[in-house]
């Protein structure tokens, strides 16, 4: 296959992966409030922590997450480019943040990320989570270490990754 058909194919398939709502299916199968119309009206595993608990929010958590590594592992796993694993990462990222299935209003897309950053280069996903955990253990705020969490994201990259061309 040619590489461009490959791109549109993992493209395609993060695109589709990010857009399933993980908050929204929990929320619906264990009866609990919608996520998009009650607390931040956020669809995303913090909202879903303050409406529902540590329990549903884990869920929600690790199905954010494994919706952004799935995709890439699955590019990697197929040979793709180093191109195509990256654009199947930032699609299901998007998918995650603009869902088809949900009128394209989705969550921020941190679990999204994380999930996606581990499947492209595990130790990326790793520093990333763990500045996240950090930073949110800390500060009480997940906004916060979402933000410092992807600020520091391509300094992680570009001290992991020895083979840059300069």
């Amino acid at each position: 296959m040619t590489s461009a058909i490959l791109f549109i194919i993992f493209t395609t398939i993060g695109y589709l992966s990010g857009s399933v709502c993980s908050a929204v299916i929990v929320s619906h199968l264990f009866d609990l409030p919608d996520p998009r119309t009650e607390g931040s009206k956020n669809p995303g595993a913090t909202n879903v922590l303050r409406l529902a608990g540590k329990n549903y929010a884990a869920i929600v958590l690790v199905a954010d997450m494994l919706k952004g590594l799935v995709p890439v592992l699955l590019a990697n796993l197929l040979f793709a480019s180093p191109t195509v694993v990256s654009f199947t990462c930032l699609a299901a990222v998007m998918g995650h943040m603009y869902p088809v299935f949900f009128k394209f209003k989705g969550g921020k897309g941190v679990a999204t990320t994380i999930g996606a950053l581990l499947g492209l280069h595990f130790m990326l996903g790793i520093a990333v989570a763990a500045t996240w955990l950090l930073v949110a253990n800390f500060s009480r705020y997940s906004s916060l270490a979402s933000i410092i969490s992807l600020i520091l994201m391509p300094l992680y990259a570009i001290t992991m990754t020895h083979d840059l061309a300069v």
